[in-house]
């Protein structure tokens, strides 16, 4: 998680993201127990000159959230706040804990329709990054976003949906920061349901030969490929009418804790001191996972805990690039010196109406490459970044990337409308800072 370290009267002396590559020191941490301190705080460091951002749980791997004014924790600004069950929304303060969040609405026989594979960030900041799960018909958590609100860098407070500031409410929704502090999220939800989870090892020829029918075919499908190797493991996510079979403490143990854990950060350790270990090390650990199915209601079926510290990057393509990209890269790693302890992680969307989403105007493949933390990382990410973009790749706003303002422009056919709006809503900057100003411009 995000941590910072207060020192008197709130002054901050650092604060580091969760997998601890980038730090920041702002001049004094705030963490408003209300939307009216919120709004007094903006204003506050408006007058002072000072620039404010909001920070989540510190999962972001770029500097989105990094400020050297106000760093503002909205952990304060929890839980749900309203339940319509016949318009199929709740709402949401911005600061909740996705955990918490998904834990209270199976406890009301609720759920979100998809979801990303972790649940430690905030709502407000995973919905800002663009984060996403994998679904054939379902995208994004911020697609699911109905309303929201929003203290703009004047300290005015914005509600936003389809019909109220309708022109914010497409850009909000993945803001980056740039735009305001979102304080409240209005999501759509539906009764609780039951998916079955059949995960599978595949070769890599066969799954990517397949990608389109195992796409068409599942409600969620992802899978994993081993660097090294030609081994991959396949997951579908199908709704069920049950019953539920959940894994047994034993296999989930084994699988969920020990292998994808425990023996795992082992294993990385080992692979960061001898790097010479780690195709030997990925041809055993590709083949350690068993084909498993089990039944469960969705968050314990999304999500899987992440105890393994690294560092992401993550380009979504557009869907009928996927494959050929992902033969280069394999051809990349094959051909190189690289040493890739970590899977390759693929997922895909369907097109949304976001202005800056990933996956706006176009179904899409997500390719995501991990490193170890600690772990050399530039020479892998440049290599595997120059083959995301010369496919039309847009970065994760929260992963790891080079991409500025001007190759973004040409990625995103909607980005002026975004930075224009940004200019009427915060033309001083009070939400700006480095990150904003090399992907969005000055």
């Amino acid at each position: 998680m995000g941590t910072a370290t207060a020192g008197k009267d709130g002054a901050a002396t650092a604060w580091r993201n969760w997998a601890g590559n980038v730090t920041a020191a702002p001049v004094r941490v705030v963490a408003p127990a209300s939307v009216e301190e919120l709004r007094e705080a903006v204003r506050r460091a408006a007058s002072e000159g000072l620039r404010v951002k909001a920070v989540g749980t510190g999962h972001s791997f770029t500097a989105a959230a990094a400020t050297d004014g106000v760093l503002v924790r909205p952990q304060a600004l929890a839980g749900i706040t309203a339940v319509d069950r016949a318009a199929g929304t709740v709402t949401v303060a911005a600061g909740t804990v996705l955990k918490d969040l998904n834990r209270a609405l199976a406890a009301q026989g609720l759920s979100l329709t998809n979801m990303g594979d972790i649940m430690e960030q905030t709502v407000s900041g995973a919905t800002s990054t663009g984060t996403h799960g994998t679904g054939r018909d379902s995208a994004s958590i911020a697609a699911q976003i109905r309303a929201l609100e929003l203290v703009t860098a004047d300290g005015r407070l914005l509600t936003c949906s389809e019909k109220e500031n309708p022109e914010v409410f497409a850009a909000a929704r993945v803001g980056i920061g740039a735009l305001g502090i979102v304080t409240s999220l209005t999501l759509a939800v539906e009764p609780l349901f039951l998916l079955t989870a059949r995960e599978e090892p595949m070769g890599f020829d066969r799954v990517t030969a397949e990608f389109d029918q195992h796409v068409a075919e599942n409600e969620h499908f992802e899978f994993y490929w081993f660097p090294h190797t030609g081994n991959c493991n396949t997951k579908r996510n199908n709704r069920s009418q049950g019953p539920a079979a959940p894994p047994g403490p034993v296999s989930a143990w084994v699988e969920d804790e020990l292998l994808s854990n425990g023996l795992f950060q082992a294993v990385n350790s080992l692979g960061r001191a001898v790097p010479a270990t780690i195709p030997a090390i990925a041809r055993v650990a590709s083949r350690a996972l068993s084909a498993r199915t089990y039944t469960d209601i969705p968050y314990k079926v999304f999500t899987s805990p992440r105890r393994v510290r690294f560092v992401e990057m993550e380009y979504a393509l557009p869907r009928e690039n996927a494959v050929a990209a992902l033969r280069e890269l394999r051809a990349l790693v094959d051909r190189s010196d690289l040493r890739i302890s970590f899977p390759v992680e693929v997922r895909t969307a369907p097109a949304d109406d976001i202005t800056l989403s990933t996956a706006s105007g176009r179904d899409t493949a997500y390719v995501a490459v991990h490193m170890y933390r600690g772990t050399p990382y530039r020479a892998y990410f440049t290599a595997a970044e120059r083959i995301f973009t010369a496919h039309g790749g847009r970065p994760h706003w929260g992963k790891v990337h080079t991409r500025d303002a001007e190759y973004l422009a040409r990625a995103y056919p909607r980005f002026g409308e975004f930075t224009a709006l940004r200019d009427r809503l915060d033309p001083d900057r009070v939400f700006g800072n480095d990150y904003l100003r090399r992907v969005l411009g000055a």
